[in-house]
């Protein structure tokens, strides 16, 4: 097996941790103890590692929710999420002719031999059986929060297909289709992100869990649901689109219209990015990371508002509209607030002829303003009346599956709106959430 990975050329950028490394090293160490004498201290230790691996590999596979063949599912995932210049290629044009597929094909026949790999011999020498056990895994069922769902899919179809390839070449194929279709690393197979910065480097990590969440389960608000599938509709597909900003009453569906765009728009390769007001600084940063990469990202805000003392917001401009750098055409930003204008006012800015140490105080209202005009859209989520509030409630019941009369119904969603937030989305879907809590009392 070491021998193997050493031959490795495009796919050379194996991490030290990576198990297949691992794995690799503890069987080269295995194999130098052939024809040695007084082994059986030495074999035991490297059982002990072996399981060590066994032990991570399980690990992995729980959180990406693997099945039926661990070993395969873990090289199918190590081709999914490398990243080098031949599979960023191969995401944004396919597979080309060149000379590098002859060390691509090269590659990939040594990954076929590790997928065909027989763990007998060492399993009947040292006596055990784990390898046999992940070739054939049946995982424990469990909720979709509880791994990656998007991983787990589209790393067993490829696991597959790999299995049944009967070369090198039938393995290309499938690996550049693969990458074609899904893209690579980590914007391959996860739809989610969020930023930190760590050592002076700014990272993109996934968020392995997101709201399963479709614009069809939002009630109402058609007009304002229309507005951003068209817009968004318009980005995936490298058409003009505008920058967007949801505002309105707390609880109408904002957010979770930004969470529903996402899942309906993934297969078409939308990204999601979501950053805070703390990590506007690193907006620059992260745009140049994302503007060469063969996906649709949208930077996403949410409940975004500053106070008069805050000044964030000038790095927001300047990447939105305003710097030398044009925002790139894979890139739009979508906020969320519960404020109109963003930036709090007050009278006072709205007052030249008061005495302050500012002397244009119409410029400071101009420059508080200027922020939400350079979203091109915006859409206002509002509270519902009465009549679209209980309209909301029928439709949740009804999909809940309560069978309650709907004067009863009403009357009780109208006490539960008086002392809950008053009339919204939420508040609905609150009320409906404890009537089917006490109807399984």
């Amino acid at each position: 097996m070491y021998r193997l990975i050493s031959k490795l050329v495009i796919y050379k950028n194996l991490k030290e941790d990576c198990l297949l490394v691992a794995l690799a090293e503890l069987m080269k160490e295995y194999d130098s103890l052939a024809g040695k004498e007084n082994t059986a201290i030495q074999k035991e230790n490297i059982t002990s590692r072996i399981y060590t691996l066994i032990n991570k590999l399980l690990e992995i596979a729980t959180k990406n929710g693997f099945d039926h063949n661990l070993w395969h599912n873990y090289l199918a995932y190590l081709l999914v999420a490398n990243e080098n210049p031949f599979s960023i290629i191969c995401e944004k044009t396919g597979a080309q002719d060149g000379t590098v597929n002859e060390f691509a094909k090269n590659d990939f026949k040594i990954i076929k031999d590790l997928f065909d790999y027989d763990f007998k011999l060492l399993e009947e020498d040292l006596n055990i059986n784990c390898f046999s056990i992940i070739s054939n895994y049946k995982a424990v069922q469990k909720s979709s929060l509880s791994y990656n769902q998007n991983v787990s899919e589209k790393v067993q179809v490829l696991s597959d297909r790999i299995a049944k390839a009967s070369d090198e070449s039938e393995v290309f194929k499938v690996v550049t289709d693969f990458y074609r279709d899904y893209g690579v690393g980590i914007f391959g197979i996860h739809k989610a992100f969020r930023i930190r910065r760590s050592s002076d480097q700014l990272e993109i990590l996934p968020i392995m869990n997101t709201q399963e969440v479709l614009l069809s389960d939002l009630v109402g608000y058609e007009i304002q649901k229309k507005k951003l599938i068209d817009n968004t509709k318009a980005f995936v597909k490298g058409q003009k689109a505008n920058n967007v900003l949801l505002f309105g009453d707390s609880g109408t569906g904002k957010s979770t219209s930004v969470k529903a765009i996402l899942n309906e728009f993934y297969k078409d390769g939308l990204r999601m990015i979501e950053i805070y007001k703390h990590q506007f600084e690193d907006l620059s940063d992260l745009i140049a990371k994302i503007k060469n990469r063969n996906y649709k990202f949208i930077i996403y805000m949410d409940d975004l508002s500053f106070e008069e003392f805050e000044t964030d917001y000038k790095y927001l401009k300047a990447v939105i509209e305003g710097g030398l750098e044009i925002r790139p055409e894979n890139v739009l930003i979508y906020a969320t607030s519960n404020r109109r204008h963003l930036i709090r006012e007050t009278w006072k800015d709205r007052n030249d002829m008061e005495k302050t140490e500012e002397i244009h105080r119409s410029d400071t209202m101009q420059e508080k303003l200027s922020l939400v005009s350079r979203f091109g859209i915006t859409i206002n989520f509002s509270a519902p009346a009465k009549k679209e509030y209980l309209e909301i409630v029928k439709n949740l019941a009804c999909r809940q599956g309560l069978n309650i009369p709907e004067e009863k119904l009403f009357a009780e969603a109208n006490k539960w709106e008086l002392s809950h937030g008053g009339m919204s989305g939420r508040t609905a879907q609150q009320f409906i959430n404890y009537l089917a809590g006490q109807s399984q009392l």
